[in-house]
């Protein structure tokens, strides 16, 4: 049984999200991305909490919850942040550490209870995401407590600001983030602005299953990261074994990182953007205002990096670059994607194929018959790797450039890798 499952995203309840993020409208747009299971998000907050037993409680099955053909899964985001005078590892770079972590829960009782367990941490009715003064461990020390089956997941690792390797993050590794409680830590959210074969260049990482998420905060931006699995059974348990344990798990689906907008290093106030070679020559200064710059992923990366671009540890799970249909046809168009010409033909692909995945997986004989010479066009080259990127920087996300090139950004910047270990993405 192949599933397509997208396990972060955010509702109306949490703060620059869509007001049509909720379970009716959610689950028409998983249909439309061809999503099987969806994350719930935000069930910590409690409107929304009681919103959602209403809509799904009665037809909970095997920890999922069916509703209007989508199996949602209970999740939500927490935003811990927190001083490093209550954890035991001495070598923490900053004063306060901030980490997104994403959370699972197997039934509404055990998200209840967590609820009732975070409520006095901090305001769990202000945002879908709640901002708690509790650290990572005692966070994971006090959710395995309440049930072994909750699963955490560090949220997009790589983000400068919140995310646990990020360069503001003042860690280098799990185990100085969640010190004993490193052991319930399964899995890790790349994050936007990276992929596998950018984390495969830590060993260190290599124990821990890479999960991609859109983290959307509207409809159209559902699955714009996925997972793809194949399993005998659906249910909660077998999901997570799944990431756990690596069999069933087919794949991901990948944002190119430069799309992501904490690619590059940068300062958007000055229209700064630089790759990590750039950004060093100006010891991470702006050129422009003398300012500090945002430290974006790449250059992150190579900070931590103890391998080269290219290495695919023995379990590694394969991973799929696409591009958001809206965005290639509006380039192929040359159109606005919220123009009604891309609307219509984004549609017209919907109604053929049946949903944007299965669009991802057609092969050229098909695109070509369902779309324009242009937009197949257009459609080919992304799933080839032949195009470029404006990459993204603090808080900018990056630009596709259709070109007839075949190299990549990565290639044109020197970001050096063998053709064998291209083969093998």
């Amino acid at each position: 049984m192949r599933i397509v499952a997208d396990f972060h995203i955010h509702s109306k309840y949490a703060q620059a999200t869509s007001p049509h993020c909720e379970p009716d409208r959610l689950s028409e747009g998983a249909k439309t991305k061809g999503i099987n299971v969806l994350a719930t998000g935000d069930f910590t907050h409690p409107e929304y909490f009681k919103e959602l037993k209403q809509k799904l409680k009665k037809n909970e099955k095997d920890g999922l919850f069916p509703h209007n053909g989508v199996n949602f899964i209970l999740s939500v985001e927490i935003s811990c942040i927190y001083g490093i005078k209550t954890l035991k590892t001495k070598n923490i770079k900053h004063n306060t550490l901030r980490m997104h972590h994403v959370v699972l829960a197997p039934n509404f009782d055990v998200a209840s209870q967590i609820n009732d367990c975070l409520d006095k941490y901090g305001n769990l009715r202000s945002d879908g995401r709640p901002i708690l003064g509790i650290t990572s461990p005692v966070l994971v020390e006090q959710l395995m407590a309440i049930s072994k089956d909750i699963f955490i997941i560090p949220a997009h690792i790589w983000t400068p600001w919140f995310g646990m390797l990020g360069s503001s993050s003042g860690v280098d590794a799990v185990e100085e983030a969640f010190e004993d409680q490193a052991k319930h830590i399964h899995a890790l959210e790349t994050g936007l602005s990276s992929d596998p074969a950018m984390n495969w260049m830590l060993s260190k990482l290599d124990k821990y299953t890479l999960v991609s998420n859109s983290d959307a905060h509207s409809i159209e931006k559902l699955g714009r990261e996925a997972n793809v699995f194949d399993l005998e059974e659906l249910s909660y348990k077998s999901l997570i074994n799944s990431i756990k344990t690596r069999k069933g798990f087919v794949k991901t689906y990948e944002f190119y990182p430069e799309e992501g907008k904490y690619h590059h290093d940068g300062h958007r106030q000055c229209n700064i953007r630089l790759h990590p070679n750039e950004s060093k020559k100006y010891g991470n200064i702006c050129p422009a205002c003398r300012k500090p710059m945002t430290i974006g992923v790449l250059n992150r990366v190579y900070q931590l990096a103890d391998r080269k671009y290219g290495h695919v540890p023995e379990q590694g799970i394969p991973f799929q670059h696409i591009v958001p249909l809206p965005t290639v046809i509006s380039k192929a168009l040359n159109k606005s994607e919220t123009s009604l010409v891309v609307e219509q033909e984004h549609s017209k692909l919907i109604r053929y194929f049946g949903n944007e995945f299965a669009v991802h997986e057609a092969n050229e004989e098909q695109l070509r018959l369902a779309t324009s010479k242009e937009i197949a066009g257009a459609l080919l080259k992304v799933a080839k790797g032949n195009i470029k990127w404006v990459p993204g920087y603090d808080g900018v996300f990056g630009d596709l450039v259709l070109d007839d090139s075949s190299r990549t950004l990565r290639e044109s910047e020197e970001i050096k890798f063998s053709k064998s270990s291209k083969s093998k993405k």
